[in-house]
């Protein structure tokens, strides 16, 4: 441990990427030989899809975390600005809009979700926290009343500003997690995102685990059957647990660690169950154009987690800390 604090801030995340991408890459050794068994004893099917389909995402999204360290605060913006714009493309298109709401989707793609991005890289935290929940909630139904279209007008306004809020503002506090600068821990913000993330998929992975064994009581049957508050327990001190023992590359304490992993474990499998309900109400299985065809998981339901777990855990670090 002391040969490890000893390294530079580079080399520290270095290591941490060395490790990653081994790792990732034992796992594909050991999804080829499963699936070549799996030819070999004809037992194709929905297990193995699936499987691939995790380990392509994984891949995807220990490549996009890696870009966004090595090319700094810019790649890092634009890494996931870029996602954010897929995302809210998924999300826009199993909303339901009219004509007179062009004005108000050119807006959110091309004027809301670049300023967002732009004031998180200059680090301009104060204005982040507030453009998207003030300024601009109120720009969305003012572009749309000017043209002049009152049909299920709250709804398709309402549709729109929290699809901005999901995809943008939930998913621009992931970057802004690495301009974080804590005292004696600079250089070092790839680590607090790293954090996040084995958190939230901690969580989400205990809480799936939990639903299956454990005594079902769902809270909302419609929504979701396997979500229950017991499932849900057990994500959030799973996701505590594994915050306590990462607690040595950030710049928590073990205590500390773990109630910031429990907060930002929570938000995130909370968020899931959000967004289960609103592909429940849009009557589809998966986000994306031909998700509900093919069943291919599409962008959003990979970060939605994220997307909820980012911003909760941002600000509760930011007002704890006073960073």
């Amino acid at each position: 441990m002391r040969a490890l604090r000893e390294l530079s801030a580079d080399q520290q995340v270095g290591l941490l990427f060395l490790i990653l991408f081994g790792l990732l890459v034992l796992a594909s050794v050991a999804v080829a030989w499963r699936v070549a068994r799996q030819d070999a004893i004809d037992t194709m099917g929905h297990r193995r899809q699936r499987l691939l389909r995790d380990l392509r995402a994984l891949w995807v999204g220990a490549l996009v975390f890696w870009l966004a360290w090595v090319s700094g605060p810019v790649g890092a913006t634009l890494a996931f600005g870029t996602l954010s714009f897929f995302a809210l493309r998924e999300f826009i298109t199993l909303a339901h809009t009219r004509r007179g709401d062009h004005r108000s989707l050119l807006l959110a793609f091309f004027v809301v979700l670049p300023l967002q991005y732009v004031i998180a890289g200059g680090q301009h935290f104060d204005l982040f926290t507030v453009f998207v929940p003030v300024y601009v909630f109120l720009a969305i139904p003012v572009a749309s009343a000017l043209a002049g279209d009152p049909e299920r007008f709250l709804e398709r306004n309402a549709k729109i500003q929290w699809g901005i809020m999901v995809c943008v503002y939930g998913l621009s506090h992931a970057p802004a997690l690495l301009l974080l600068e804590f005292r004696g821990h600079q250089g070092r913000g790839a680590f607090l995102l790293f954090f996040l993330v084995m958190v939230t998929v901690a969580a989400q992975l205990a809480q799936e685990g939990a639903s299956g064994w454990l005594r079902r009581r769902p809270v909302a049957r419609q929504i979701d059957r396997d979500f229950s508050y017991r499932a849900w327990c057990s994500g959030v001190l799973a996701a505590g647990l594994v915050g306590a023992l990462l607690f040595w590359i950030t710049p928590f304490k073990a205590g500390q660690a773990l109630a910031m992993a429990m907060v930002a474990g929570g938000a995130g499998t909370l968020g899931e169950f959000v967004m289960k309900a609103l592909k429940k109400d849009a009557g589809v299985r998966f986000w994306g154009n031909t998700a509900s065809v093919t069943g291919a998981v599409g962008l959003l339901d990979r970060v939605a987690p994220l997307c909820f777990a980012a911003p909760v855990f941002f600000h509760s670090v930011r007002w704890y800390f006073q960073v």
